[in-house]
């Protein structure tokens, strides 16, 4: 899989717990110098604060850093008002958000929360017309009108326009999804669970749904979620060990597999600033190296 040389960004994944000092902590990640917080959406769970009042507070709290919702619930947002909420949060921020979007999992929360239950392939439907839906919200036309299945404009003005162009990143892993992604999205928000194989399999089926539409493999931002935890012992697997056994597996995941961004889900205190001064500089340079090579 060819290495698409854009610039590398890092991040933290921040769970939205109402009982976690939340702005402290988006200003710790800003101030150790990463560049992203993503934040999960499940609004069923009750012990979360809403994910996008969350993002405008921490737009407020901090200068720097981006947020995305990592991935917003189309099902529980209609995607109209998804979009004006993004770009309301782009234009306070300065142009500091990016929508990561999904087509909804846990339907039975969903259901209950008072959302559609739908088949993977409905969802899958109703995922591509929200996306066309919110970038008619984002044009800055008038009259706008669209008349879908799942959604439908009639007649209405869009604004605020974002003040840069919000990248649309799916969470998405199945074979259409990927063929969606690679024809329409701006990025791809997958997990990095049961190793590399399959998501090799899927970077590759991206790239060639990408080129199969007319477009370089190399304009879709790749966004990898992490786990693991970063130790002073032997390595235990994957993503599990040392800082230096880190930065050789996430410089693999850079120039093996296309990746540009990685958004590190800690598992103790001392994780973060581990990750954000053994790893994240190393890799940087890790992989400058390699590219010069």
């Amino acid at each position: 899989m060819p290495d698409h040389g854009r610039d590398l960004t890092f991040g933290t994944f921040l769970v939205p717990n109402a009982s976690v000092p939340l702005l402290d902590a988006a200003r710790d990640i800003e101030g150790r110098g990463l560049d992203w917080i993503g934040i999960q959406d499940h609004p069923y769970q009750r012990r979360f604060v809403d994910t996008f009042v969350l993002m405008s507070a921490i737009a407020a709290a901090t200068t720097r850093v981006g947020v995305f919702p990592d991935v917003a619930n189309l099902p529980l947002r209609p995607p109209a008002m998804l979009a004006k909420a993004a770009a309301s949060i782009d234009v306070l921020s300065g142009g500091r958000f990016e929508l990561g979007l999904g087509a909804g999992a846990f339907w039975d929360a969903i259901e209950g929360y008072g959302g559609p239950r739908r088949t993977p392939g409905v969802a899958l439907d109703a995922l591509a017309e929200a996306i066309t839906v919110i970038r008619l919200i984002w044009s800055g036309e008038r009259n706008l009108r669209f008349d879908g299945r799942h959604y439908r404009l009639a007649g209405v003005h869009s604004g605020p326009t974002p003040v840069h162009d919000i990248g649309i990143w799916l969470g998405v892993y199945g074979p259409r999804a990927l063929v969606l992604a690679g024809r329409v999205a701006d990025g791809w928000v997958p997990s990095l669970r049961d190793g590399t194989g399959q998501l090799a399999a899927a970077a590759a089926r991206l790239d060639d749904a990408a080129a199969a539409a007319g477009r370089s493999p190399a304009d879709i931002r790749r966004v990898l979620n992490v786990n693991g935890r970063i130790t002073d012992g032997t390595r235990e697997g994957l993503l599990r060990g040392p800082a230096d056994q880190w930065v050789d597996e996430l410089t693999d995941l850079a120039v093996g597999f296309g990746f540009d961004t990685f958004l590190f889900s800690a598992e103790g205190p001392d994780q973060l600033p581990r990750f954000a001064e053994e790893v994240v500089p190393a890799v940087r340079a890790q992989v400058a190296a390699e590219r010069a090579g």
